[in-house]
């Protein structure tokens, strides 16, 4: 097993993101579902919201009793907006989650830190559509490629940070409720990832 390999798990196809001795972190390979970051229009982090509670819930008791006894606890850091200072709330212990802005964009689809942490003077919602690592970030939805979710909280605590289809990372992040007010009932996309007992 290495680093970008496919598994099948449960119900799903899954990308292997990390591999340490006993455990491997993992992520669905496609979108496999759209749904709001949180069921109301208010102030909200990733440790209240309802997107995480199905997640570690109805989405979690979906697997069978075999299955979930090799998916572990993870201890979750939750890092305040890092262009806007909006607070990720405190640490979680998620059987299941979504990934941190951090994560997405240093580690697990190439290394794009310096312009997380080195914004240009016109990136005021996006990264860079040049970025090299977006092509690794798009994800498909049936058969297009859609927008998905991060655990990460946006400029203000009703959005949270988002990949866009085309793999960059609106930092500002996209309405809890609706994904962005103008595209009506569209949810973003959900990319649960695990760690997963080898």
């Amino acid at each position: 097993m290495q680093i970008g390999d496919k598994i099948d798990f449960g119900k799903y196809t899954w990308r292997v993101l990390d591999i340490q001795e006993d455990k491997m972190l993992i992520i669905t390979e496609k979108i496999i579902d759209q749904r709001p970051y949180h069921e109301v229009y208010e102030d909200i982090t990733w440790a209240e919201c309802s997107l995480r509670h199905y997640l570690n819930h109805t989405f979690y008791d979906s697997f069978e009793e075999k299955d979930r006894a090799r998916i572990l606890t993870t201890t979750n850091e939750n890092a305040d907006n890092e262009w806007y200072g909006t607070k990720g709330g405190e640490k979680t212990q998620d059987r299941i989650f979504l990934l941190s802005m951090e994560e997405a964009v240093c580690k697990y689809f190439g290394d794009s830190s310096s312009k997380l942490y080195n914004p240009g003077k016109n990136q005021r919602y996006w990264f860079e559509r040049k970025d090299m690592n977006n092509s690794k970030r798009t994800a498909y939805y049936k058969e297009g490629i859609w927008w998905w979710w991060l655990r990460s909280p946006g400029r203000v605590s009703v959005k949270a940070v988002y990949i866009h289809g085309d793999g960059n990372i609106g930092i500002q992040g996209n309405n809890i409720f609706k994904g962005n007010i103008s595209e009506g009932k569209c949810r973003g996309g959900l990319r649960p990832a695990l760690c997963l007992q080898l």
